[in-house]
C-alpha cells in the first residue's frame, strides 16, 4: 500500500516537474481549451511534458530514491564503526582546515583570476579540509593529551588558586580515571572480587579487540584454553550483572596495529586511563610509554601479611624442598613456606620460627625452622 502511494506520489511531482521543464525551455505553446481545440490539447507540448514527467517519476525516481537511501544506510554504517573520538577529531580538524582555507582565500584573492578564480577557491578549501580531517584523525592522541593538558591547567589554576605547585587532583575532571581490563585480568577472575569490595573505582572500559580475543580463547579446540576463555566471559558477566560496577564497551579498533597489548597501550592513551593486567610484559611496555599501569598480582602481594625473621606461625609441611632434609608448605594466601629439617613432619602441621623472608617478582617465599627443634637447644 505504502509503495503505491509512494509510486502515486512520484508520478505527481514528475508530471508537474514535466510541466514546468516545458515552459522553462520555452516550449509552451499556447492553447484555448474549448471543445473545438481538444486534439491540439491533447497533442501539445504540456501534454507530452506532463506525461513524459509522470512517466519519470512513476518510474526513475523510485529507483533514485532507493540508492540514494541504500548509499545513507551505508553511510551510517560505516560511520558506527568509526571510533567516536576519530569522529571528534575529524571535525576538529575539518573546522580548522576550512577556517584556514577562507583566511587563505581573503589573504589573497583568488576570485580575481580569470576563468578559474571561483574553481580554485572551491578547490583550496577542499584540500585544506582534507588535511586537516586526515592530520587530526591520525594525531588524534596528541591532539587529545593536548586538550587535557590545557584543561588540567585551567582546572588546578580555578581550584588551587594558580598554584602549580600542588598534585592532588585526581584527574582533570575531577574524576577517576577509566580502567581498561586486559585480557589476561579477564580470565584470571579476581578483578571481580576487587570491583566487589570497591577498591578500583572509576569506569570499567572492556575493548571490543580485547572480547574478540575472549571469544577467540573461548572457541579454541584446547580443552584448558576453550576453560579459560569461558571462564573470562562467565567474569565480565558477573561483573555486569551483579556488581554495582559502571561498566562500558569500546567499540573502537586501532586497525594500524595488530597487537592486542599495543592496542590496549594506545587506548590508555586516548581516554587517559589506567590500563588492568597481570601480564608482566605489558606492565613494562605500557610503563615505558607513560601509561599507568593496575597489575593485580602486585595488590597480591603488597596485601599479604607482613612477615618478619622470628615470628611464629604453624603450617602443615605437604612435601619435600629441593635441599635435603627441607619441607614445603604453604600458606592460605599461598605464599610458600620451606622448613629446615622439615622433611620428617611431612604431613604433619607444626609451629615454625621465620628465619627470613624472600621477596621475587613471581611472589614472597619464607624460610623457617621447626619450633621444636629451637626448643631442644
Amino acid at each position: 500500500m505504502l509503495t503505491k502511494m509512494l509510486k502515486t506520489v512520484f508520478t505527481i511531482i514528475g508530471a508537474v516537474i514535466g510541466y514546468q521543464m516545458v515552459d522553462v525551455l520555452g516550449l509552451a505553446e499556447e492553447i484555448n481549451f474549448s471543445l473545438n481545440n481538444i486534439i491540439q490539447s491533447i497533442t501539445s507540448n504540456q501534454t507530452y511534458g506532463i506525461v513524459i514527467g509522470g512517466l519519470i517519476g512513476y518510474l526513475v525516481l523510485p529507483v533514485i530514491i532507493d540508492n540514494i537511501f541504500q548509499l545513507v544506510l551505508s553511510f551510517e554504517t560505516k560511520m558506527e564503526k568509526i571510533p567516536f573520538p576519530d569522529i571528534i577529531a575529524g571535525t576538529f580538524g575539518l573546522i580548522i582546515g576550512l577556517i584556514l582555507g577562507i583566511l587563505l582565500i581573503f589573504t589573497f584573492p583568488l576570485s580575481s583570476i580569470p576563468k578559474f578564480g571561483l574553481s580554485l577557491q572551491v578547490l583550496v578549501n577542499l584540500t585544506l579540509g582534507y588535511l586537516g580531517l586526515n592530520l587530526a584523525i591520525k594525531k588524534r592522541e596528541e591532539l587529545f593529551e593536548l586538550f587535557n593538558n590545557i584543561s588540567g591547567t585551567l582546572n588546578k589554576k580555578s581550584i588551587l588558586g594558580g598554584n602549580d605547585d600542588e598534585e592532588q587532583l585526581e584527574d582533570d575532571n575531577g574524576k577517576a580515571p577509566c580502567k581498561i581490563l586486559d585480557t589476561s585480568v579477564i580470565i584470571d577472575g579476581r578483578i571481580a572480587d576487587i570491583c566487589q569490595t570497591h577498591f578500583i573505582d572509576g569506569v570499567l572500559v572492556i575493548p571490543e579487540f580485547v572480547l574478540e580475543e575472549l571469544q577467540h580463547i573461548a572457541d579454541s579446540a584446547d580443552v584448558l584454553k576453550r576453560n579459560r576463555g569461558r571462564r573470562g566471559l562467565d567474569i565480565l558477566n558477573k561483573i555486569q550483572k551483579e556488581l554495582d560496577v559502571p561498566v562500558e564497551i569500546y567499540e573502537g579498533d586501532f586497525e594500524e596495529i595488530d597487537e592486542v597489548d599495543s592496542k590496549l597501550v594506545k587506548l590508555a592513551k586516548l581516554l587517559n586511563g589506567k590500563v588492568v593486567t597481570n601480564d608482566y610484559n605489558l606492565n613494562k611496555v605500557a610503563e615505558l610509554q607513560g601509561v599507568s599501569v593496575l597489575n593485580i598480582n602486585e595488590l597480591a602481594n603488597a596485601v599479604k601479611p607482613v612477615v618478619l625473621p622470628g615470628e611464629e606461625m604453624t603450617v602443615k609441611i605437604i612435601k619435600n624442598g629441593k635441599e635435603p632434609g627441607q619441607g614445603v608448605g604453604y600458606l592460605d594466601d599461598g605464599t610458600m613456606v620451606v622448613v629446615d629439617e622439615g622433611k620428617n613432619y611431612i604431613g604433619d602441621k607444626i609451629d615454625v620460627l621465620v628465619t627470613s623472608v624472600l621477596q621475587t617478582a613471581a611472589g614472597r617465599m619464607i624460610f623457617a625452622k621447626p619450633k621444636v627443634a629451637e626448643k631442644a637447644l
